[in-house]
């Protein structure tokens, strides 16, 4: 059974962009989506990961075209930065590197802690529309384990 819930879930999140966007969606430099340099839009996607904020994961993850939360359905949104989330839930990071990806993508590689266990995935950053910068995908592989993994006490 967890492991149909798994394939779902990979199913799922690698979907993710390959969803079309709306028409005439465009986000702007001024509101608030993405960031504005690769590795800026990782640091608020894992901040926003650590934090659970769905909205603002939405709002740092997506693709040339703009913020995810722009261009997929509010349900299905959900169902996606919740299965992402899961993996990628940690205490702290830290980034490793900083690379040219393909595509004028920038490949970030951090290190994730939760509890004593590490990971190292990569997350691909690429520029959207108003010079913005957005995770457009995340080397999931790397952290399958983690979403089985019991939560670790956060402190306020």
């Amino acid at each position: 059974m967890r492991k149909s819930v798994l394939m779902t879930a990979l199913v799922l999140v690698t979907t993710a962009c390959a969803t079309t966007p709306s028409p005439g969606v465009r986000a702007s430099p001024g509101d608030g989506m993405g960031s504005a340099a690769p590795r800026l839009a990782v640091d608020a996607f894992l901040d926003a990961v650590r934090t659970e904020d769905l909205q603002a994961m939405g709002a740092t993850w997506g693709t040339e075209r703009g913020p995810a939360r722009e261009s997929i359905e509010r349900t299905e949104l959900e169902k996606r930065v919740i299965i992402l989330q899961c993996y990628l839930q940690h205490d702290s990071y830290r980034v490793l590197s900083e690379v040219p990806g393909e595509g004028g993508r920038r490949v970030v590689r951090v290190e994730l802690s939760r509890g004593t266990q590490k990971r190292q995935p990569a997350l691909h950053a690429i520029q959207g529309p108003g010079g913005r910068w957005f995770v457009e995908n995340v080397e999931l592989a790397a952290v399958r384990d983690f979403c089985g993994l019991p939560a670790t006490p956060q402190t306020p």
